[in-house]
């Protein structure tokens, strides 16, 4: 079930001019549509286990819509058994043969081993989705009262389904409510979003990511030159891959007539580890920070209490990536960098000066610094990684650089041409969606028509899977 398949591009054009028939006639009725093909869109995506998504937004709208109507010790009980649940059910298909095997394992030293749990598509999303409603509801921040169809749009909504972002309620059923049309402007500025993000997917982050897969896989059969280049091509491919995907999403779901908020904001450009998380994935930041951060305490219990929630979010942020021990490292990396930046800023109060020589070494300190962390997020053991690195430290030599550039011309270009793309000025980058949208129709077509191209091309060589869709 892929964006760029053209089976599921045409399948998409019919749905979405069926929808615009049915969104005039009755907004009953295009929730309806709507819900039928985000059900479908999960089955294609999951087969059978399909039924854990309205099970769970069944179970959810019942205990909360009771919650909503309670009061004391009641009200905070529905809550916890809607979080409850919900985090088990995660639990059970994403942590736990990891749990069975690596962890109990460990400590009985035996060879236990439990068989694979197929993982749902997507579970990790609308799960936070469905707590975040519920919370928001117990919270008194989210007060409309939903119907079952409202809800069960809300939760399944297909442009979110696969790999978000993490969409609050009160961002989604207020417009829900409306039921308007999607403006021009909305329809072009959706249409602009979706062609970005084929060319960040199918066009820099595939091709990226078939040489780094390659490295990554047998890091012993490459020079540590082009174990460099790979450690140096996975933080390109992740970006464009993640937030192409959610330049589609978004896209899409502007053309049905729903804003979605951001959910990347340059994040390469950050300055620190704390600005690169304000900008990278902020749908997931924020309900990090929103539903854990905040309710451990935040900055209120002191300087100490600061850093030991900062370390433990970062770390269930790595954990729920999925289970494996280098995902928890990578999280506890960012944990530990986001600590060093406060105490140097807000205690030493050490900072670097925002010169243009202040602000170039600030930003290669965090470059570097998550360049490094994505690393560990990629390897698949500890073992991988130090190959890997112990490749570069034994056997780099700038000697490699003129025959690599030979080998893989396309591949450097693609590379370089994407990292320049963090010097554009977020001014050019809207001014340039301006154009677009100001364009004749017959233009933006064209253009539209050159990117699908471009992308079934690519895709027919070498697509890969949403990287994100497997969290």
């Amino acid at each position: 079930m892929n964006y760029t398949d053209i089976n599921i591009e045409v399948m998409l054009v019919a749905f979405l001019a069926i929808y615009t028939l049915v969104k005039r006639a009755s907004r009953t009725a295009m929730m309806l549509y709507v819900v039928a093909f985000n059900l479908y869109f999960a089955y294609r995506l999951n087969g059978s286990v399909m039924w854990l998504l309205p099970a769970t937004a069944c179970f959810n709208y019942a205990l909360t819509q009771e919650m909503a109507l309670r009061e004391g010790r009641t009200r905070k009980l529905l809550l916890a058994t809607v979080v409850v649940a919900d985090l088990a059910v995660l639990a059970y298909f994403k942590y736990a043969t990891f749990i069975l095997n690596d962890v109990i394992g460990l400590m009985l030293r035996t060879n236990f081993s439990l068989g694979s749990i197929v993982l749902p598509v997507g579970i990790s999303f609308y799960t936070f989705q469905g707590i975040s409603h519920a919370v928001d509801v117990y919270r008194r921040r989210f007060t409309m009262n939903t119907t079952l169809l409202e809800y069960f749009f809300y939760l399944t909504f297909f442009p979110l389904l696969l790999a978000g972002p993490i969409t609050r309620a009160e961002n989604l059923i207020p417009r829900l409510r409306r039921n308007r049309q999607a403006s021009s402007r909305m329809v072009w500025s959706g249409l602009w979003l979706i062609m970005l993000g084929l060319v960040k997917k199918n066009m820099v982050s595939d091709y990226i990511g078939q040489f780094t897969t390659w490295v990554f896989d047998a890091p012993q059969t490459f020079s540590g030159f082009e174990n460099m280049a790979a450690l140096l091509g996975y933080p390109v491919q992740i970006y464009f891959d993640f937030s192409g995907y959610s330049d589609m999403s978004i896209g899409a779901a502007a053309i049905l007539g729903f804003w979605l908020p951001d959910n990347f904001r340059f994040p390469y450009r950050a300055l620190s580890l704390t600005d690169f998380w304000r900008r990278w994935h902020i749908s997931l930041s924020t309900w990090f920070r929103d539903y854990l951060y905040i309710p451990l305490g935040g900055n209120r219990k002191g300087t100490l209490r600061m850093y030991a929630n900062n370390f433990i979010t970062m770390l269930v942020a790595g954990l729920w990536h999925g289970a494996s021990w280098m995902f928890v490292i990578w999280g506890a990396l960012h944990g530990f960098g986001l600590c060093v930046h406060k105490f140097f800023s807000r205690q030493l109060r050490i900072t670097i000066p925002s010169t243009l020589w202040g602000n170039t070494l600030s930003w290669l300190i965090t470059y570097v610094y998550v360049c490094f962390a994505w690393s560990f997020f990629r390897s698949q053991s500890l073992t991988q990684l130090g190959t890997m690195y112990n490749k570069i430290t034994a056997d780099f030599s700038w000697a490699y650089l003129s025959p690599f550039v030979y080998a893989r011309p396309l591949w450097t270009v693609c590379l370089l041409g994407a990292m320049l793309t963090y010097l554009i000025p977020e001014r050019t980058y809207t001014r340039l969606q301006l154009r677009f949208i100001t364009l004749p129709w017959l233009a933006k077509f064209l253009l539209f028509i050159v990117c699908v191209q471009l992308a079934i091309e690519v895709a027919q060589e070498d697509v890969q899977p949403f990287i994100y869709g497997a969290f």
